[in-house]
């Protein structure tokens, strides 16, 4: 989730091996348009997601292998997101008909195993299953540039969503011990430092799991709060269209906590309130 986005071209080659194309399909979420990845030097591409399905996607596509004289060999999903998996259809009536590849696949789609390679010319793609954007995610290690494809657990720009916050930290500890170049991003623009990254998001996370604690800790003992109360506290800075996205990840903070014995919540009331004795 970002507040703020850079302009990005519709295609961009970004080094030797690896071209962008935007999906066509800027937004709130979606920041400049989900990112896909032609990845390769070759005749054989591999693609890495598909965007939501727009037609000038598709077209951007066709043009940019006819200027490469080359092909989708095969495609590469990071998560199941509409947004990532919607141009399937569009890309199968290419020839020839490449293979599709994702982590607990549909019909027709071949499942990946975590650590398993794609090979083409130019490139070396090494799939690492990193759950907590989604059950499903995938990032892909691009060895010759020790650079990493993080789907949607990195994002280029902001902060990531989350299904399950402990997972999802334990996934961003693993991922930043995978490579030291950049970061390919599902959304927004190339991280210059991906180990950084996944640094500065490990610590805003802590930071906010603080800030959430120091919140509920205001108020005198057994008083709550809800989760828009702490959102309209924490996210002052925020504009408030984004606020209801904010109090997703701000659940998932409480339920950590809560597992951890250090806030109740109220089922009565709907709100949460501080275990003083397990914060001490």
């Amino acid at each position: 989730m970002a507040t703020q986005r850079v302009q990005l071209p519709d295609v961009e080659k970004l080094t030797e091996r690896v071209i962008r194309i935007l999906g066509g399909n800027p937004g709130k979420f979606t920041l400049q348009g989900t990112n896909t990845y032609l990845v390769g030097s070759g005749p054989k591409r591999v693609l890495i997601d598909t965007g939501e399905g727009k037609p000038a996607w598709i077209s951007t596509v066709q043009k940019v292998l006819a200027d490469e004289k080359a092909s989708v060999e095969s495609v590469i999903l990071t998560h199941w997101h509409p947004d990532h998996v919607g141009g399937i259809k569009d890309i199968l009536q290419l020839t020839p008909k490449p293979t599709i590849y994702k982590n607990s696949p549909s019909d027709g789609q071949r499942h990946i195993e975590n650590g398993q390679k794609f090979e083409v010319e130019g490139a070396t793609l090494r799939a690492f299953h990193c759950p907590g954007h989604t059950t499903d995610h995938m990032a892909l290690v691009l060895e010759e540039e020790d650079a990493l494809f993080t789907g949607d657990n990195v994002l280029g720009h902001g902060t990531a969503v989350f299904e399950d916050l402990p997972i999802y930290l334990k996934s961003l500890a693993a991922m930043g011990k995978e490579v030291n170049g950049k970061g390919y991003p599902g959304h927004g623009a190339v991280i210059d430092d991906c180990k950084a990254k996944i640094s500065e998001y490990i610590s805003h996370r802590e930071t906010r799991e603080k800030e959430v604690i120091e919140v509920l800790g205001r108020g005198t003992e057994g008083e709550g709060l809800d989760s828009m109360d702490l959102v309209r506290i924490i996210y002052q800075d925020v504009p408030e269209n984004l606020h209801f996205a904010a109090s997703r990840g701000v659940v998932q903070i409480l339920e950590k906590l809560a597992g951890e014995g250090k806030v109740h919540f109220h089922d009565d009331a709907n709100t949460w309130s501080l275990n003083r004795k397990a914060v001490l």
